[in-house]
């Protein structure tokens, strides 16, 4: 909240309902009565609504709000009592009703769901509040059976700030005096605009000379620490964040500083950096906005004064602005306290399909023509301009290729003319073009020269004739003759000028000149998919427009985004996979963010030993030396310490061998040595003994030379004595220094050695749960990954199919099933609709033998893997959902066994549809929606065992009497029956496919789009006669019917449902999980599992063990839901005695969150046991 007046929640008062009709605007009406000041929320008045006069995507409408405004969310409608709605738009925002910048969701989702019909009220919280005086919707879909027809309102509260302009000459001076006592935290922060992409916003310094300087290069934000004066490198501290800062809308930066690092904030991204000790305090005594007023010279330092307007400048909590404007001694300077607003009209080429279209110069100049432009993009290659040369038969291409500029005349019978300028022009700045062509004489330059100029004297005339194509050529078959051998453009223009003559791009948007085809005018929408960049560990990121790429060379990682760790995390896993002996690189965390590093993996005995040295492995003789009371000997291991940490953490054992040989000596117990973590703890026993003891371990074993001590070197002997033995609690390890006392004694003597650190068993490898009950289960606390999410198991089993594992969010879901005895699949939807990725191997999988599988999910792509087989992928969709947002326990084949009289009813809330139907709320829960909610489309999965027909598997119902039912008729075989008309019989669809109440599992997916259906179980399609909306949902039902809502209600079902999904609803989870709120009623008895299982008796006693330390299980007939807690996480198995041995790694944002399943030996109350 940038005005510091309003919360979120009470910033959400309507602004559109009170306008006048003057404060709306759009692109056209289809009569007086359908214009744009009729287009408010609920109204009734003219036709009900705004419509245009043709319906396309060049169409927008526009509210004027009287000043700049905080919004929080925008509601739509269709036109009243018509066939008139969106069903999908864009919203964009601006200050001034130019430069417009598009709202996205997750900064990559552009389109907003619309609505289903006229009426109903469609509602999208925007997941951050935008500040705005324009609001602008852009239909992109409506009802194909009717136009494009709105009312909106938009929620919100006033905003108010203190804004001032520099022009570049202007200034602003803070003094601190006098200097204010030093702060636990101080800050600055700031809000800022420009077109200039250089600029110095902020000096701040001190008496000392140490500064920081707030910069902008191109169009990234520099944070530079400098102390003193000098230039060298050693002196200054640089960091960069942000990118595209340069497009003249708002951005917000913060600066705070604690003791011994900085936290950047640039809009949305935060950067943490850690500072030099030198600048643990701040001393400033001014800070600046002009570098000349801070006395320094801009041409020494090749810097520039920032050129745009600042918001709500904050330093320390003192608003600058206010006391400018208060006239407080403290600021000086001459600036503006408004923001000057300078308009230039930029267009964005979206598409191969995009082309701006302008008439010639009708009265060409016989000796002089020019046409001028500047354009910003990722893209290497790209046509910016082409026309013809029709006295000449010739053609004129201006274009990209490989990031350089290139002209290019084609005539016939003659060799082409070429010209080159410029490098690197994909770097998504703006770039001048110029062409001109005078006397005969044609010159091509970049940058206004600064990028090269290239010249040329064609032996004939070169103008521009009767009309220009800018970005590309219309399609094929239009009457307008362009030519473009070259890729299309993708990026932003602007300050077009033919013969010096400036292009007004609002008329062309009118069509008042020109013609234009899939341009946005009056915007840049470019996006920078490398800030922040999703590349992980270190991997490079270069982009196009439309994608990204991550080069993971020299990373040690592999993938999209670099997330996959190319080598093994212990020397355990090397083993199995066949290695010998030897050094090889171990990446302990996976692909989390501690690195690999080079260990020796010893495998020549039994156990398989990771052995890492250290800088002192030789045995190290201690004699007298005068004045000398102690020795001490300190230890640097070749593993960083959090590899060290890890390594210790996720073996069996570890141990370390400490060698101590003496004579006359008091022995070891004057001297300790330092183990553990971190720094490490003082440690008093020694090799054999166990912590704390004091002792060595001959005490320990009751066998030293002298009895009444307990180490051999205590006797103070004149013949050697040996003090050896293994250090082997994990909790002390690795020795980190080694001190020793009584040194000084004459004649004494002693010898050390520290050995190196040893360590065998990977429990992240061998950590395998077995389960011979077919509810058993194992649970433990949720997993969350957003932005990347690895998974990896070995399993064996002798089933044919099953889920592995399965974790649902509020719409979202990511499972992996053995969907066949030869095929692996892994499904996920982030928002963007269900994908799918599969594996299909050679031979059966179901041989009870291990095989391993390695899914991975990032913001470029899905991976699977299965053994050693290549590696399948799935591309995710450039500009969709890119956060995976779970919120449920993640189960392994989550079932329930139905009786008779058993019910599950789940009472839909929310909409379930498709993907356009998404909703954009950031809302944890989903909201409640009117009863008219309709449905085109459908997707039911489920699978099932029984031995009864009839039987009814699934019915949804509405308010309506419409219902969709899954049932098995008294043949055994599948029905899938629609009543989409009330007014008409039900619509039976039968599958081919028998005996399916035979005790066994089958898996059924339904799917319907409009009147085609699909039932996939044997690939079979039908096409419904009715209707095609299901209307007014309103409740899902499993088991059991309520006699009042079919006739289907004596049916009822004996069996095992499973992994039951209509859409993002799983009834049957939420049944188990118990939420709260809960929409579901559970009637009957309902015991959860596992449907794989060839039990007779699903209701055997339940086995659980319980990771939380939540202890209990559920008794006979009763719904599991108590003894799970929400925040938990559930692993099952089935009774083929299938071993899983599961390893998670999930990461958050660019931070790895490392969640491996451990647990401690346990048995079951039948014996099982967890290992």
């Amino acid at each position: 909240d940038r005005s510091g007046q309003w919360s979120v929640v009470s910033c959400f008062l309507p602004l559109v309902s009170n306008l006048l009709p003057l404060s709306f605007r759009s692109s056209s009406q289809l009569s007086g009565s359908h214009g744009p000041g009729f287009a408010k929320l609920n109204r009734r008045e003219g036709a009900g609504g705004w419509s245009p006069l043709s319906s396309d995507r060049y169409q927008w409408l526009e509210v004027d709000l009287g000043g700049r405004t905080q919004i929080t969310a925008v509601s739509t409608q269709g036109r009243y009592g018509s066939s008139d709605w969106l069903t999908a738009y864009l919203l964009m925002f601006s200050d001034t009703g130019h430069n417009w910048k598009q709202h996205r969701q997750e900064d990559s989702i552009g389109a907003f769901p619309g609505n289903s019909n006229a009426d109903s009220v469609v509602q999208h919280k925007l997941q951050h509040p935008v500040i705005t005086r324009y609001v602008r919707l852009i239909p992109l879909d409506w009802n194909p059976n009717g136009r494009i027809g709105l009312r909106l309102e938009t929620y919100g509260c006033p905003y108010n700030s203190d804004v001032v302009s520099l022009d570049g000459q202007s200034s602003l001076l803070y003094r601190l005096s006098p200097r204010p006592k030093q702060m636990t935290k101080e800050s600055i922060s700031l809000i800022f605009k420009t077109l200039k992409n250089s600029g110095t916003l902020l000096h701040a310094e001190g008496q000392s000379a140490h500064s920081l300087t707030l910069e902008l290069e191109k169009g990234k934000l520099l944070l530079l620490l400098r102390q003193g004066r000098s230039s060298s490198p050693d002196s200054h501290h640089l960091v960069s964040l942000g990118s595209l800062l340069d497009d003249q809308h708002w951005h917000h930066v913060a600066v705070e500083h604690h003791s011994t690092h900085l936290n950047l904030t640039v809009d949305k991204s935060t950067l943490w950096v850690q500072i030099p000790p030198t600048f643990t305090h701040w001393d400033h005594s001014q800070v600046c906005f002009c570098l000349s007023r801070c006395g320094i010279p801009l041409q020494s330092h090749l810097l520039k004064n920032f050129h745009g307007c600042l918001e709500n400048l904050v330093y320390n909590g003192v608003n600058l602005v206010d006391l400018a404007k208060q006239k407080d001694q403290r600021v000086t300077g001459n600036v503006t306290f408004s923001c000057a607003e300078p308009v230039f009209v930029a267009m964005t080429f979206t598409g191969p399909q995009s082309f701006l279209w302008l008439p010639g110069v009708t009265e060409l100049s016989s000796t002089a023509t020019s046409v001028g432009l500047q354009f910003r993009t990722w893209n290497k290659a790209g046509l910016l301009l082409t026309f013809n040369l029709p006295k000449q038969g010739a053609v004129v291409w201006l274009y990209l290729s490989r990031a350089r500029l290139h002209l290019q005349i084609l005539k016939s019978g003659r060799a082409p003319l070429e010209l080159s300028a410029g490098s690197a022009l994909n770097d998504g700045q703006w770039h001048s073009v110029e062409l001109i062509s005078r006397q005969g004489h044609l010159t091509v330059s970049v940058d206004e020269g600064e990028g090269a100029t290239a010249h040329a004297s064609p032996p004939f005339l070169v103008t521009t004739g009767s009309q220009l194509f800018f970005g590309g050529c219309p399609a094929e078959g239009s009457s307008q003759d362009c030519m473009n051998p070259f890729k299309a453009f993708q990026g932003c223009m602007r300050l077009l000028t033919v013969d010096n003559q400036p292009v007004d791009l609002i008329m062309v948007q009118q069509r008042l000149m020109g013609n234009y085809s899939n341009l946005q005018i009056d915007m840049c929408g470019i996006i920078d998919r490398c800030s922040p960049s999703h590349c992980e560990h270190g991997g490079s990121c270069s982009q196009s427009w439309s994608t990204f790429h991550c080069n993971c060379s020299s990373t040690g990682y592999s993938g999209a985004t670099c997330h996959s760790s190319i080598f093994e995390q212990s020397c355990e896993a090397y083993k199995h996979k066949g290695n010998m002996s030897g050094y090889y690189y171990i990446d302990v965390d996976g692909s989390g963010h501690i690195r690999p590093q080079l260990i020796y993996c010893d495998m020549t005995e039994d156990k398989t030993w990771m052995v890492i040295q250290h800088n002192n492995t030789d045995l190290t003789t201690v004699r007298p030396s005068p004045g000398k009371n102690q020795h001490m000997a300190h230890f640097e291991y070749t593993a960083e310490e959090k590899q060290l940490a890890a390594v210790i953490g996720q073996s069996e054992h570890c141990e370390q061998e400490l060698t101590y040989h003496c004579r006359k000596s008091h022995g070891p117990l004057p001297s300790w040595w330092v183990g553990g973590p971190g720094a490490g703890q003082v440690q008093t026993y020694w090799g054999g003994a166990p912590p704390g003891s004091q002792q060595c371990s001959c005490g320990l074993q009751e066998n030293c030379v002298d009895p009444k001590h307990y180490c051999n070197c205590d006797a103070d002997r004149t013949e050697w004595a040996n003090d050896s033995g293994l250090l082997t609690h994990k909790e002390t390890l690795p020795v980190r220094s080694l001190v020793l006392g009584d040194v000084q004694r004459p004649g004494s003597e002693s010898a050390y050695r520290v050995g190196p650190l040893r360590c065998h068993g990977d429990e992240n490898v061998w950590n395998a749960a077995f389960f011979d009950k077919e509810t058993s289960y194992l649970h433990f606390p949720t997993f969350h990954g957003e932005l990347s999410a690895d998974i990896s198991f070995l399993f064996k089993t002798t089933s044919s199919s099953g889920i592995f594992l399965e974790n649902l969010g509020i719409k979202d879901f990511i499972r992996i099933e053995l969907s066949s005895s030869t095929e692996v699949l892994f499904s996920f939807d982030v928002g963007n609709g269900p994908l799918e990725v599969r594996v299909k191997a050679g031979s059966p999988l179901n041989d009870n033998r291990w095989h391993r599988i390695r899914a991975e999910r990032n913001v470029k792509e899905a991976s699977l893997r299965l053994d050693e087989l290549p590696t399948a992928t799935q591309e995710a969709p450039a500009d969709g959902h890119i956060h995976l947002q779970l919120n449920s326990q993640l189960f392994i084949e989550v079932s329930a066994s139905f009786k008779s009289g058993t019910a599950v009813s789940y009472t839909i809330k929310e909409p379930v549809s498709n993907e356009l139907n998404r909703s954009s709320s950031s809302s944890a829960l989903p909201s409640s929606i009117s009863s008219d909610m309709t449905l085109r489309a459908e997707n039911v999965s489920l699978s099932f065992r029984t031995s009864q027909s009839p039987a009814l598997l699934l019915y949804v119902g509405s308010y309506h009497r419409e219902y969709l039912a899954l049932l098995l008729n008294k043949h055994d075989m599948l029905e899938v029956r629609y009543r989409l008309d009330s007014s008409k019989d039900v619509e039976i669809l039968r599958s081919k496919v028998r005996n399916l109440a035979n005790g066994q599992l089958h898996a059924v997916t339904i799917s319907r789009l409009a009147d085609a259906v699909s039932v996939q179980n044997n690939k079979e399609d039908f096409n419904l006669t009715s209707d095609v909306e299901f209307n007014a949902i309103r409740s899902l039902v499993l088991g059991r019917l309520d006699p009042e809502l079919s006739q289907l209600a004596s049916l009822g079902f004996t069996g095992c449902l499973s992994a039951v999904l209509f859409n993002s609803i799983s009834p049957l989870k939420a049944a188990l999980l118990h939420p709260v709120p809960s929409p579901v009623i559970v009637t009957g008895p309902l015991v959860q599992s596992i449907c794989g299982s060839n039990s007779a008796n699903p209701y055997a006693a339940e086995t659980t063990h319980h990771l939380s330390g939540q202890s209990g299980s559920v008794g006979r007939g009763q719904p599991l839901v108590n003894a799970i807690r929400s925040d938990s996480a559930l692993i099952g198995g089935t009774a083929a005695a299938t071993f899983f041995t599961v390893t998670l790694d999930l990461l958050l944002a660019e931070i790895a969150l490392r969640a491996w399943g451990k647990w401690a030996d346990c048995t079951t109350n039948d014996g099982a046991k967890a290992i």
